[in-house]
């Protein structure tokens, strides 16, 4: 049985035809032992994947395939990557960490329309503003499946990688990754970590979710 009905299906591929532009692939790194969601988050992949002639899916065995792994910056599993394909392949940086179940199933599905699109829908003012980043920013975004105010978060951590190459943006399901939840205090989410030095709770609004951006680049909103 699979995890999309029917109706969901059809409402994914119309989505996906009006807006997706380039080729989409989804990189997938797996391990059939000690993963409790491998199998789930595949079958998941592999529906989504269905949905569209512009969709393809990679898989690879994290253990086995470890120089592709270290290639795409892949330390645990499930992980996805959602990058253009193509005549010009493209890797923005977005990665998701876990079961893309619940809320989080939309994140996947936004991820994979900017990854065909590179637009980001961000204000000139965020597109000024990182313009201004020089160095290399690593957002980590913990959630779960069932935190509607989750999604926003992640999305705007993605909509940052696609329009900045210095930034690298991750969705991690913290039930999954409890060692990671307990080393960055995640007693709520989402919670955002940038860096490892600056961290914040809460969907915050785009020009928020930008100031702590910027001050973990060291870089003065007003300079």
């Amino acid at each position: 049985m699979g995890f999309l009905s029917a109706k969901d299906i059809a409402a994914i591929k119309d989505m996906f035809d009006k807006s997706l532009v380039e080729p989409v692939k989804i990189v997938y790194f797996t391990q059939q032992l000690e993963c409790q969601y491998c199998r789930e988050t595949h079958q998941i992949l592999e529906e989504v994947v269905n949905c569209s002639d512009k969709l393809s899916l990679e898989v690879h065995n994290y253990l086995v395939d470890k120089e592709k792994a270290q290639e795409f910056n892949i330390d645990k599993i499930p992980a996805i990557v959602v990058m253009r394909d193509g005549a010009n392949p493209k890797d923005y940086g977005m990665r998701f960490y876990g079961i893309p179940s619940g809320y989080e199933f939309m994140s996947l599905l936004e991820s994979i329309k900017m990854a065909s699109t590179g637009q980001s829908d961000l204000s000139d003012k965020t597109l000024e503003l990182i313009s201004k980043i020089t160095t290399p920013i690593h957002i980590q975004v913990f959630v779960t499946p069932t935190c509607p105010y989750c999604p926003r978060a992640v999305m705007l951590g993605y909509k940052l990688a696609v329009a900045h190459e210095q930034i690298r943006s991750d969705g991690i399901e913290a039930i999954e990754f409890p060692h990671l939840a307990n080393r960055y205090r995640v007693q709520a989410v989402p919670k955002i970590v940038i860096n490892d030095q600056v961290e914040f709770e809460g969907a915050l609004p785009e020009n928020m979710f930008v100031e702590y951006v910027l001050l973990a680049a060291g870089v003065e909103p007003n300079s």
